[in-house]
């Protein structure tokens, strides 16, 4: 059961994998094409860059705020023996919710679709810790 909780913790630090990758290929070549000087990375000054380079940075910043209360959360799920299909599907509920924000996010950039799906997620992380403290303090 351990295996399956872990399994979108996997598919989570791919996906920062893939945005990191992304953004770097991004500010490249907007630096590359004028579009913003090397000079603006070093405060992260991004103003005047396009979106794409906003956006996806901005989304990998995102990967570094939410999904740190679900890797947290898995830690003591492991910790603690509580391993079960529920996490695993909460979990697995809640990556799939980030990489549809994320989607979005680098991509149409649709706020209100975005801010849907972050809601969303924000719930099943919800969830998850409910449920985690529940087990805790009253099992």
């Amino acid at each position: 059961m351990e295996k399956l909780v872990l399994l979108p913790v996997f598919v989570q630090v791919l996906l920062t994998s893939i945005v990191m990758v992304l953004m770097g290929r991004r500010r490249i070549r907007a630096a590359k094409n004028k579009e913003i000087s090397v000079a603006a990375f070093k405060t992260m000054n991004l103003t005047g860059a396009n979106e794409q380079v906003i956006a996806t940075s901005r989304n990998f910043d995102n990967q570094f705020q939410m999904p740190m209360l679900y890797l947290f959360s898995v830690l003591f799920v492991l910790q603690l023996g509580l391993a079960d299909i529920a996490y695993a599907a909460l979990g697995a509920t809640f990556v799939l919710l980030r990489i549809v924000h994320t989607i979005i996010h680098i991509g149409t950039n649709h706020v209100r679709s975005r801010f849907n799906v972050f809601l969303l997620g924000c719930a099943v992380l919800w969830a998850i810790w409910l449920r985690l403290a529940w087990q805790v303090l009253f099992s």
